[in-house]
């Protein structure tokens, strides 16, 4: 069956770091881009960072680059997102998604992530 179930968040102050995976079930992590998105209290939800299959290519929201680093660990069919220097506006439910179409080596539009987690919290206040 498959399965993406998030972990890793929390509450933690300003400046901190969290470490969230998506670990998969069902299918083979390295062969779908694999998105995180996130959505704040009265937000639409946006997407934060993908890595397209194989690791071809990895993108990043302009407010979380060079503090946020996603990453694929295949033997643990895992991928994660390492966030550091967190600042109250990440504050959200963070998701992981797997794109629709396997094998393709770019991030696809948000329209075509077909397969959802159920989310983490991650709270980030003082």
């Amino acid at each position: 069956q498959l399965q993406l179930v998030e972990s890793g968040g929390g509450s933690v102050q300003p400046g901190g770091s969290l470490r969230l995976s998506c670990v998969a079930s069902g299918f083979t992590v390295d062969r779908y881009a694999i998105g995180w998105f996130r959505q704040a209290p009265g937000k639409e939800r946006e997407e934060v960072s993908c890595i397209s299959s194989w690791g071809v290519i990895a993108q990043y929201l302009d407010s979380v680059k060079d503090r946020f680093t996603i990453s694929r660990d295949n033997a643990k069919n895992t991928v994660y997102l390492q966030m550091n220097s967190l600042k109250p506006e990440d504050t959200g439910i963070y998701y992981c998604a797997r794109d629709g179409v396997s094998r393709r080596s770019q991030c696809p539009r948000r329209s075509e992530y077909s397969y959802w987690g159920q989310g983490t919290q991650v709270t980030v206040s003082s």
